[in-house]
C-alpha cells in the first residue's frame, strides 16, 4: 500500500489558478554561492515552482552573463517571476510586464511591493494598487502580504490566485510568529494560502503545513544553510510530512494525561 493510500489521500495536488503542481514547496534562486549550486539545490527540493527576482537575475535579458534558465529550464520547472526590490506599484507592474515579455507571454507572477529596506515588510497600500492593475492586465497574481486576515481576504476578492502571508520578516529564519493570524487567513480563504518569508528550518515548514497552509515558499532557509542541498531535501520531507499530518487530523489537545493503554477489560 502506498503512502498516499495509507493517509487516505488519492489526489492532493496544489492548484493555483488553472495550474496544477505536485510539490507544495516553492523555492527561490537567490543567495547561493554559484549558479551550479542553485540548480542542484532546487533539484534536491523537489519543487515544481521556482521564483526568480527579475530585477536581480539574468533570464536572458543580459546575453553575456550566465543565464539562470540553463540550470532551471522552463520545460522542467514553472518559473515564477517576482518583483523583489520594488518599492512602489509602478515599478512592480513594469517588472511583471518585462517578465511576461522575456518568458513568451507567461502570466503567472509573484507580486511583492516592499515598504522599506530595513524590515522588508510589504507596503500594503502599494500592493493593493499593483494587484488591481495586474489582475486587470490578465496576470495570475500570487501576492506577498502581511499576516493581516482582512488584507488577505481583500487581495483574494480582487482576483489574486494565491495569497502569501509572511511568517516572519524576509530572511529572518524566525519561523511563524503569529499562528493565530495564519489560521484565520487559512480558514477564510478560497484561494491557496502559501507562507512566504521567515522560514528557517524544516520544523518551521512542517508547522506551516500543519496549520493548513497550501504551501511554503522559501529561499534563504535553504541557500544560507551550511549544506544547502541537504536542507533542500529536509524541506521537501517537512512539507510532505506537515501536509499529511494536517490531512490526518491531529488528536485534540488535553490539559491532563490520558493513558495510552486503556484499562477497560484488564485481567488483573
Amino acid at each position: 500500500m502506498s503512502t498516499a493510500e495509507l493517509s487516505g489521500k488519492v489526489d492532493d495536488a496544489l492548484q493555483v489558478g488553472t495550474r496544477t503542481f505536485t510539490s507544495r514547496l516553492l523555492i527561490g534562486t537567490g543567495k547561493y554561492k554559484d549558479i551550479e549550486e542553485t540548480g542542484r539545490a532546487i533539484e534536491a527540493s523537489g519543487a515544481d515552482v521556482v521564483t526568480v527576482a527579475i530585477r536581480r537575475t539574468n533570464i536572458g535579458q543580459n546575453p553575456d552573463e550566465p543565464n539562470l534558465l540553463d540550470v532551471v529550464p522552463p520545460d522542467r520547472y514553472t518559473i515564477l517571476p517576482n518583483t523583489a526590490g520594488c518599492y512602489n506599484a509602478k515599478d512592480a507592474v513594469r517588472t511583471c510586464r518585462l517578465a511576461r515579455e522575456l518568458l513568451d507571454g507567461h502570466n503567472l507572477v509573484k507580486l511583492e511591493v516592499l515598504g522599506d529596506e530595513k524590515t522588508l515588510f510589504p507596503d500594503i497600500t502599494e500592493t493593493l494598487v499593483a494587484a488591481e492593475q495586474l489582475v486587470a492586465d490578465d496576470f495570475d497574481v500570487m501576492v506577498y502580504t502581511s499576516d493581516d486576515p482582512l488584507i488577505a481576504k481583500r487581495l483574494e476578492e480582487m482576483g489574486c490566485v494565491s495569497v502569501m502571508p509572511l511568517a516572519a520578516p524576509i530572511g529572518s529564519g524566525l519561523g511563524i510568529q503569529n499562528r493565530y493570524n495564519i489560521i484565520e487567513i487559512v480558514e477564510n480563504a478560497g484561494v491557496p494560502i502559501i507562507v512566504d518569508a521567515g522560514v528557517g528550518t524544516a520544523s518551521d515548514a512542517a508547522i506551516a503545513m500543519e496549520l493548513g497552509c497550501d504551501g511554503v515558499l522559501m529561499n534563504t532557509a535553504v541557500a544560507a544553510a551550511e549544506n544547502p542541498l541537504l536542507m533542500a531535501s529536509a524541506m521537501r520531507k517537512a512539507i510532505e510530512a506537515g501536509r499529511e499530518a494536517f490531512l490526518a487530523g491531529r488528536m485534540p489537545r488535553r490539559r491532563y494525561a490520558s493513558a495510552s493503554s486503556p484499562l477497560d477489560g484488564k485481567f488483573f
